[in-house]
Formats: C-alpha cells, structure tokens, sequence
C-alpha cells in the first residue's frame, strides 16, 4: 500500500500522515504550503513529518495539472485521501476564486488523475458545512444538502458531485468525509478554539458570535484519525440495484459513498468557553456579536451509518480535548 496524502502539512493531513507512518505504511504527502494562515506552522508538521523515512513530500500547488500528473505516474499510489482544500467559511466572502482553484479546479486535478493512473481508493474531505440551511438535527448523510450557506459549502457539496460523476463513468471507488469542528494540537489558526486561545492568553476579548447560542459538534482529531484508518482498505462497492426512492443517497448504482465524521454530541459554545477557560486557567473577556454572514446555529451528526460499518465511535470529550490542546498550544508558543 502506498499513500497519497494531500494538504499533508495541514492540520488533519499531518495527523493522518504521523499515525500512518508509525504503522510503517507508506505516505507520499503533497501540499502547496501556502500562507492562508502561518506557514511556519505547517514547516513545522512537515518537519516531524520528514523525520519518517516512509515519507516523501512534494510541494506542488493542485491547480496546477501537470506535476499533479507527474507524481501520479511517478509515484503511482495505491490510494489517495486527498485533503488539500481552501478551508474557511468567512475567508469564502473575502476571497471566492481562492475557493474556485483550490477547491473546484485542485479536486478536479486530483480526479482526472486517479481516472489516468487508477487507484483502489478515492477518500476525500467534504464538510458538515453542506448542511447549510437544513433545520432538522442531527445532520444525516440522508438529507437533502442543497441549501448552501458559503462558497466553502458549496465547492464541498460540488466535490460530491464531481467523485460522484468520477465513480459513474471511470469506476473510481470514492468515499466524502463530511468533517464535523476537527480540533486538536497543531491544529488551524483560524479556529475559534486556536483564536479564543491566544487571545485569552493575551488579555484580549473574544468574540463570541450570536451572544453565544450556538452549537458544534466538536470532534478531537485523534477520534477522526482513528476514523478515516479504519476506512481505507473499505472502498465503497457499486449497488446495481440501488434505488433512491428507497435506498440511502448517501450511496449510489456508482462505487460511492458520503459519511459523516463527527462526535455525535454537539457542545453549547459558552461550555466550550468555560472548558476552555478552565483548561488556560483564565477567564475571557467577552465580547458578543450578532451571527456572521455564512455561519450555522448548530451542527450536528448523525453517526449511525459510520457506527454500522466500522464501529466509529469517538470518545473524547471537549473538556479533555482542549486540555490536550491547551497543554501543546503553552508548549509550543512557549507562553505560561
């Protein structure tokens, strides 16, 4: 088995990339490094990273087709869990076509690809965020997600379609991972938890969107490593007899599959404040602002079909997660 990993520099990437290679499987990671937050962050994972020998790395950027297809032919992986993305629901307002290269045009790269050098396996990230508009809790991978909110949400519903399309006609055996609030050590800048983090630590007010009633479904990124290992070697299988009057839609006649990847337990936001201010051992100064263009209320999901097929079930709360976070955050910015 060998392993292409997109974004491996990113926060999921280099979690997945770690864990793997200490299994001693082999991992190429690709990544553009770009500077959407601090690039040296992700020189940093990269660096752990490189200490692996079953590791090779290529900074390739995936709107660019041809070394995309030089390291396909190359390397010739076996599976590929493509990571890379243009991530952010505010960043989607301020700057759209970022989404349109990375997002739409990266992945499209990406399935052209596995459609001229085959692989077993086409896993890729989607986002809870194609839920959208959608008001009925928790969020099953039975309903309806056409209801987009941002441009983020809707290259990710757009990515669906697109494997989607690519099992039909090439037989590519694909699986959506829909992440639900992935926190964690060495984890995005651009996170509430990473943000309300540094800025309680520097006496600054956090701002807290909606006067603080909202609701996420946060998920440690050990319990989502833990997911997408157990998902590898299961390639989805075409259903001939698949009907979507009666079948689940997040199948398909076509070798596809959507699974949601979450905790299955959403927090209220002041309970992750208070955990994370009990973790830091500070209280924050608080500043509450009505709803943000794009955002949801609640995200939440339903875990039932990741359960049936791989036993998922993730079991670290976010009292104990952002003490893990908090703990690496202190070490690494060497702060209290």
């Amino acid at each position: 088995m060998k392993l292409l990993i997109t974004g491996a520099a990113g926060f999921v990437g280099f979690h997945l990339s770690k864990a793997l290679l200490e299994k001693d499987i082999e991992i190429v990671g690709l990544d553009n490094l770009n500077d959407y937050y601090d690039p040296q962050l992700k020189e940093d994972r990269l660096s752990i990273l490189n200490d692996y020998k079953g590791f090779t790395f290529y900074k390739i950027d995936l709107k660019d087709k041809q070394p995309v297809d030089e390291l396909f032919e190359f390397e010739r992986p076996t599976h590929v869990i493509h990571l890379a993305a243009q991530a952010g629901v505010r960043y989607s307002i301020e700057n759209p076509y970022a989404y349109v290269d990375s997002n739409l045009t990266g992945f499209m790269n990406i399935l052209e690809a596995c459609r001229h050098f085959p692989v077993e396996h086409l896993m890729y990230a989607s986002s809870s965020s194609v839920y959208g508009g959608n008001k009925i809790a928790p969020f099953s991978t039975n309903h309806n997600v056409d209801h987009p909110l941002s441009l983020y949400a809707a290259t990710k519903k757009s990515n669906e379609l697109m494997a989607h399309t690519y099992s039909h006609l090439y037989g590519i055996p694909t699986t959506g991972l829909r992440f639900f609030t992935v926190y964690g050590p060495y984890g995005r800048p651009d996170m509430a938890y990473f943000s309300f983090t540094k800025d309680i630590l520097s006496g600054k007010s956090i701002k807290v969107f909606n006067h603080g009633e909202m609701e996420r479904d946060f998920t440690y990124i050990d319990d989502i490593v833990s997911g997408i290992e157990k998902l590898i070697e299961k390639a989805p299988l075409a259903n001939p007899d698949w009907d979507e009057s009666l079948g689940d839609i997040s199948e398909s006649f076509a070798p596809y599959k959507i699974y949601n990847i979450g905790n299955n337990s959403p927090v209220k936001l002041m309970r992750f404040i208070k955990a994370l201010e009990s973790a830091i051992g500070m209280e924050a100064k608080k500043e509450y602002l009505e709803m943000q263009p794009g955002d949801v209320k609640q995200t939440y999901a339903d875990m039932t079909d990741l359960e049936e097929d791989i036993k998922f079930k993730p079991d670290t709360s976010i009292e104990e997660g952002l003490e893990k976070f908090v703990s690496w955050y202190k070490q690494y910015y060497n702060v209290g």
